[in-house]
């Protein structure tokens, strides 16, 4: 009862913001509420804010003993949803497919079925000896991907 009425006053909030979206809602045993959203401009404090009060203030505490928490999905959190996706474009992600391929490249586009990943390998000249630079490619579909993260790389 108590995870559909929560689920009931988030899809309100986001109805509000649609600029916000939820990665995922956790309800554990002692009805400790843990709420992770994203934004399509990224989270801020007053976002969560806005969360959590949606929540809390349609809930009766008479009625139930519950805490919440809301919180930003993170900069090292998987990608989870193909919304979380288009933020990212030009940064470096690592992906890996349902079948285990793995690729680190920058994220060049996304699209309603999925993205293209690109980046520089270096691969033996087709003739003669040494190596030469070229430039791969790989689109793949949401559905197909296990696992995607942001690279955080510090210069």
């Amino acid at each position: 009862m108590l995870k559909e009425r929560v689920e009931e006053l988030l899809s309100a909030a986001f109805e509000e913001r649609k600029d916000l979206f939820l990665i995922d809602l956790k309800i554990g045993s002692a009805n400790d509420i843990h709420v992770s959203i994203d934004g399509d401009a990224g989270v801020k404090l007053s976002d969560c804010i806005f969360i959590s009060r949606a929540v809390e203030h349609n809930l009766d505490r008479d009625e139930l003993d519950f805490s919440i928490e809301v919180t930003s999905a993170g900069a090292t959190a998987p990608l989870e949803q193909p919304r979380q996706f288009s933020k990212h474009i030009g940064r470096t992600l690592e992906v890996e497919d349902k079948e285990g391929r793995e690729e680190r490249g920058v994220l060049e586009a996304v699209s309603a079925k999925g993205i293209e990943l690109k980046w520089k390998a270096r691969e033996p000249k087709p003739i003669g000896k040494g190596k030469v630079t070229v430039e791969k490619n790989w689109k793949v579909d949401f559905e197909q991907i296990k696992k995607a993260k942001v690279v955080i790389t510090f210069n």
